[in-house]
Parts: C-alpha cells; sequence; structure tokens
C-alpha cells in the first residue's frame, strides 16, 4: 500500500504499488542519485556536491506500508537540484523524521506534511 505526496504546482505523474517498482520508475525518468541524509545537508554515492536545504526541492514523496504492519514503513522522496544538475532518490526505512538533522533540514522536509494526498 502507498501514499503519495506530490507538490501542489506538480501533477501526478506515476502510482507505484511497491518501493522497488518507485524506485526503477523514477530511475526512468532521470532520478538515478542514490542520495544520503546527512545532518545538515543530503550526499551523494557517486559525486562530491553536497546539497544544503536551499540547493534542492523535493518533488515527490511515496509512503509505503508493510502489509500486516502499518507500523512498517518506507518513504521514498524524489529530489531535484538545479543548481547542481541532480536528480536522485532517497530512501528512509523509518520516516525522514526519525534520522538527527539540523532544523533547516528539518524544516525542508516538514514543508511536505501539508501536501495533498496525505
Amino acid at each position: 500500500m502507498f501514499i503519495l505526496h506530490n507538490h501542489p504546482t506538480i501533477a501526478i505523474m506515476e502510482t507505484y504499488e511497491t518501493l522497488s517498482l518507485a524506485i526503477n520508475g523514477l530511475k526512468k525518468r532521470g532520478y538515478t542519485e542514490d542520495l544520503n541524509l546527512n545532518p545538515h545537508h543530503l550526499s551523494t554515492a557517486n559525486r562530491a556536491e553536497i546539497l544544503h536545504p536551499e540547493a534542492f526541492q523535493i518533488d515527490e514523496v511515496f509512503r509505503f506500508e508493510g502489509m500486516t504492519d502499518p507500523g512498517d514503513q518506507s518513504i521514498l522522496y524524489a529530489i531535484s537540484s538545479e543548481e547542481f544538475g541532480i536528480k536522485g532518490l532517497l530512501v528512509n526505512a523509518y520516516g525522514i523524521y526519525s534520522e538527527s538533522m539540523s532544523n533547516e533540514m528539518a524544516l525542508k522536509f516538514q514543508s511536505w506534511q501539508g501536501a495533498p494526498g496525505k
């Protein structure tokens, strides 16, 4: 099961039944970088760029819940940075708020709380 959060100015392009289908579908749409969450920024697995909160935007958010345990969830973020020409994916197994992060990073991800479809 999934819940899609989309930005109010971006049309919903795809829906996905599983996390792996979502990752594959988004990679086909150009989200090819694997992103890592750090307390103050995002980093890429294959490039040297550091993405501070002002340097990226969250394009789409997909939330997947386990079939038997709704607490077993994964969240997939499709993220882009026009400044660095990056489109990538950030996967968090327990929710982005379980990670330690700066106030600026937390505010960036909290902006999605009120998105349609929640």
